[in-house]
């Protein structure tokens, strides 16, 4: 989709801290950190959100690099978190299927205003 922030990112079109990328996903900083590691995770293809039809084999692609990410950002002794915001609801703030891990500091209980 030519007017999704994330498609441009995974297109190169926009720049981006990138960790992590091979010919399925891009995982790159996110630009509102809400802990010392926050990464997101996306398919290059463009799926609105986790419900979109989304292929059992890019779910599992996009989830095993949640393990590449975690082992990159020195996570896999401390823990980490991984969120996938779905819809208006669900805060879903970029309307492409992306994992957030989060992790480099002990996680708060909740993170953010409820209102």
């Amino acid at each position: 989709m030519s007017d999704c922030l994330f498609c441009r990112i995974a297109a190169h079109e926009i720049p981006a801290d990138i960790v992590y990328e091979d010919d399925e996903v891009v995982a790159f900083e996110d630009v509102n950190p809400q802990l010392p590691v926050h990464t997101l995770i996306i398919p290059k293809k463009h799926y609105a959100h986790v419900g979109d039809g989304v292929p059992e084999e890019t779910l599992g692609r996009v989830f095993k690099t949640v393990e590449k990410v975690a082992a990159l950002k020195g996570l896999e002794e401390s823990g980490y978190r991984i969120v996938a915001n779905t819809g208006e609801d669900g805060r879903q703030t970029v309307h492409h299927l992306h994992v957030h891990v989060l992790g480099g500091a002990r996680m708060p209980i909740r993170m953010g205003p409820a209102d």
